[in-house]
């Protein structure tokens, strides 16, 4: 199941926000991690997030992490955007074609090898 989890961090520079971003995307099943900078939250969005263990992992390296929210991801937009696809009109495919095969000789068969009448001795 995705599920969004928001946690409420203390960042203040770009350097604790790369920490953050970095320890957001190290835990397993994390899809995409953004930072909202004026609210100072990070939303991460994933299959199956151990929220606690995310927050865990973010404290030990930013020293404050708050877990605020942890909901479902609707299914109902990606749905949506499977029966807007089915519904598009196909576009217009260009095919390549590559050149004509090379044109094939015709050769005369090769006359029998025959052994020579001299040999050396």
């Amino acid at each position: 199941m995705k599920q969004k989890v928001v946690i409420k961090l203390s960042v203040h520079d770009e350097k604790t926000r790369a920490k953050a971003m970095k320890a957001a995307v190290g835990v397993d099943g994390v899809n995409s991690a953004s930072l909202q900078q004026d609210k100072d939250l990070i939303e991460v969005t994933g299959e199956g997030i151990d929220a606690v263990l995310l927050t865990t992992q973010l404290r030990k390296s930013l020293k404050y992490a708050e877990l605020v929210s942890v909901n479902p991801v609707e299914e109902k937009k990606i749905e949506e955007n499977k029966e807007k696809e089915k519904n598009k009109e196909p576009e217009a495919t260009i095919q390549y074609l590559m050149g004509c095969p090379p044109p094939q000789y015709i050769c005369a068969p090769c006359p029998p090898y025959q052994d020579p009448s001299c040999s050396i001795l």
